[in-house]
């Protein structure tokens, strides 16, 4: 059977000011894919472009040319509701800041997705309790935010993004704000879905330690992909190593 590519990019540049001005390119050709049940992480420093490629590729943004493919859709040619419909449907997005609704309960923060869809609650309520026990945070359903901690707050926002089982998870450096035990609490929840439940990830960050956790990694610089390093069956702390070692030489 013939991989599933669940997100392609060919070709994609980014060219912010007008023709008239100085222009700044953001991205210069970017292209790869992900294919069906990947962990894929992105890596590069501030600038390197890393932020403008995730924000066209969760079509809060769009790119001057080339292409994006999400589960075989053109984003760039969807529009207004069908754009939104897209996106809550076929994308799940972890923030390093959680984006949880403080005025909402864990259980309604995690059912919104599907609650702006108009969907039944008979067809909500087991969905939220499946994905909640599944990411260990069933009991705290009828909590509030501020009654949760940061590990648990980014527990919550992985079962929203989720819920409505999107073809790729987006993840915005989501250990940005936790401390490191919860850190490594989410890392492992989202390894074991990636492996047992062949949710595919998509992984932006700058931290090496997140990074090991990823199949591959795609390292960004001045606006290119330039380096792949592969796990290839290797340990978390063996991967560690030379993520570190080939950040040494890509500063370079």
């Amino acid at each position: 059977m013939d991989q599933q590519t669940v997100v392609s990019v060919q070709n994609v540049t980014k060219t912010y000011g007008k023709a008239h001005e100085k222009q700044y390119e953001a991205l210069k050709g970017v292209s790869f894919e992900v294919e069906k049940g990947e962990f894929v992480g992105i890596m590069g420093a501030s600038g390197s472009g890393k932020t403008t490629l995730l924000n066209i590729l969760s079509t809060l943004d769009r790119p001057t040319s080339g292409e994006v493919k999400i589960n075989g859709q053109a984003i760039s040619h969807l529009k207004g509701n069908q754009l939104a419909d897209f996106r809550s449907q076929e994308i799940g997005f972890i923030f390093q800041d959680f984006n949880l609704l403080e005025n909402l309960t864990a259980y309604e923060n995690i059912a919104l997705p599907m609650s702006l869809q108009n969907k039944p609650v008979k067809a909500i309520k087991p969905q939220v309790e499946k994905i909640a026990d599944r990411l260990g945070i069933a009991e705290y359903l009828d909590h509030y935010p501020t009654e949760l901690s940061g590990g648990q707050k980014q527990r919550v926002a992985s079962a929203r993004a989720l819920i409505n089982q999107p073809a790729i998870l987006f993840g915005d450096e989501p250990t940005g704000a936790l401390d490191s035990e919860s850190s490594t609490e989410l890392l492992d929840t989202m390894a074991s879905l990636n492996q047992e439940s062949q949710v595919s990830i998509l992984l932006v960050t700058h931290d090496p330690y997140s990074a090991s956790y990823c199949q591959r990694i795609l390292f960004i610089k001045d606006g290119r992909i330039g380096r792949e390093l592969k796990r290839n069956g290797r340990s978390y702390q063996e991967f560690y190593q030379e993520i570190l070692d080939e950040l040494g030489t890509f500063a370079q």
